[in-house]
């Protein structure tokens, strides 16, 4: 769970420096050049910093954090790139086994988009979404199992880290792919990512620089905007009806105040959605009734997407007996973070940061989400048949216990998915 953060403005010339992506063969025989070893020491080092000022847990999970940044820091000399370099900087910090505290890297020159998007249901990972016109539409279909990728199984102990490995700290120019349709054949193959290339340098005072940043950001608000809406605007609309239905299926969070806000418009009295355990004190987090609340039935879905504030508000819903929590069991990413921005260099900088928990959310009984996740009140999955077709079986039987009629094909199409433009 993000906390709203103010980042400082950038004065003066600034050039956004973008790291390579790619090494021939004997780049990769080699080790990293003096420089490029100072770099990631300094990654290294404010990762370090950051976690030791800001982690919520002084006693950082029983982890020895000095003698484990030297022995990371001895890594980097025997790195062969600079991909190696990044893993050595997340595998330090991975010690921590917190889903909220991460590096995130330098943006590389090129972008790879694998033209294709997977999940899981329940314990079966599957193919969701394909880009029309890529390698991946010639070769995967909408509904595949994905029992490999590239040699790792993929099930919800690893998901998350193999999430974040193809993309963020290593995404990758083609995956092999070990997969099983939903009639029951059996096939691997390798897909070829789409592949763009970035400026190595972008200058935040030119206005072109500037405004190809803007853009890739609006487009990335325009794709996911069919799934959100202004908690007022939701409220006064479900208050014309009997029945709600909160759909927080692939839903990663976001901020607490929000979070606050949407229960305080679903109770008729102050709530507290937990404590809020941080580095120096525990203090609960309760949210405020706020005027008239919708009264009506609570119907929410959740899934294994459903993650950080999502999950808090079904387990909140289902501790109060408010309503009825539907679906797949939750992420179980359930902390609270705050980014921090770093750079190295003056004129040109090169821009990095992490992730850092600065609190854990104990629940109302005693426990905490994070590892664990929500458990619905009703398991209902989608099968891959399901979504070969296009239907929605988990949305159709939302609403049939709302009392409406409605095809899962029909609730199928209700939010329709939107590729952000490469």
């Amino acid at each position: 769970m993000k906390r709203r953060y103010e980042v400082p403005a950038i004065v003066g010339l600034l050039l956004f420096v973008l790291l390579p992506a790619t090494f021939t063969p004997a780049q990769q025989q080699q080790t990293l050049s003096k420089d490029e070893q100072f770099r990631l020491s300094g990654m290294l080092r404010d990762g370090y910093n950051d976690v030791k000022k800001y982690y919520y847990d002084p006693k950082l999970q029983g982890l020895d954090w000095d003698a484990r940044y030297k022995q990371y820091d001895a890594m980097i000399g025997k790195a062969h790139n600079l991909g190696e370099g990044f893993r050595v900087v997340a595998a330090f910090l991975s010690g921590l086994q917190d889903s909220h505290t991460f590096f995130t890297p330098p943006e590389r020159a090129t972008r790879y988009d694998s033209g294709f998007r997977f999940a899981l249901v329940g314990d079966t990972c599957l193919i969701t979404q394909v880009r029309p016109g890529t390698d991946a539409a010639s070769k995967l279909h909408v509904g595949d199992q994905v029992a490999l990728l590239d040699g790792f199984n993929i099930n919800r102990d690893d998901f998350h880290d193999l999430r974040y490995f193809f993309d963020i700290l290593a995404p990758q120019a083609a995956e092999q792919l070990n997969l099983r349709s939903p009639t029951g054949e059996v096939r691997q193959l390798v897909v070829n990512a789409e592949v763009k290339p970035n400026k190595l340098v972008m200058d935040m005072t030119d206005a072109t620089d500037y405004y190809e940043m803007v853009r890739r950001s609006e487009n990335e608000d325009h794709a996911s905007r069919s799934r959100v809406i202004e908690v007022e605007k939701a409220v006064g609309i479900a208050k014309k009806h009997k029945t709600l239905i909160r759909d927080l299926r692939g839903n990663p969070g976001g901020y607490t105040e929000t979070l606050k806000s949407m229960v305080g418009k679903l109770f008729d009295h102050d709530v507290k959605i937990g404590d809020r355990t941080g580095k120096k004190e525990s203090k609960p987090m309760i949210a405020k009734h706020q005027g008239d609340p919708f009264k009506g039935n609570l119907i929410v879905l959740v899934d294994s997407g459903s993650a950080s504030a999502s999950e808090l508000l079904a387990r909140v819903v289902q501790l109060e007996h408010r309503g009825t929590v539907i679906g797949d069991r939750t992420a179980g990413a359930v902390m609270e973070s705050k980014h921090y921005r770093e750079s190295q260099g003056l004129d040109t900088k090169i821009f990095y940061g992490f992730s850092v928990t600065d609190a854990n959310l104990i629940m109302g009984d005693g426990k905490s989400l994070e590892k664990t996740g929500v458990a619905p009140d009703e398991l209902l999955l989608p099968t891959g048949a399901d979504l070969a077709a296009g239907r929605d079986p988990v949305l159709a039987h939302a609403a049939e216990l709302a009392g409406v009629k409605l095809d899962p094909v029909a609730a199928g199409k209700m939010f329709p998915f939107e590729w952000t433009p490469l």
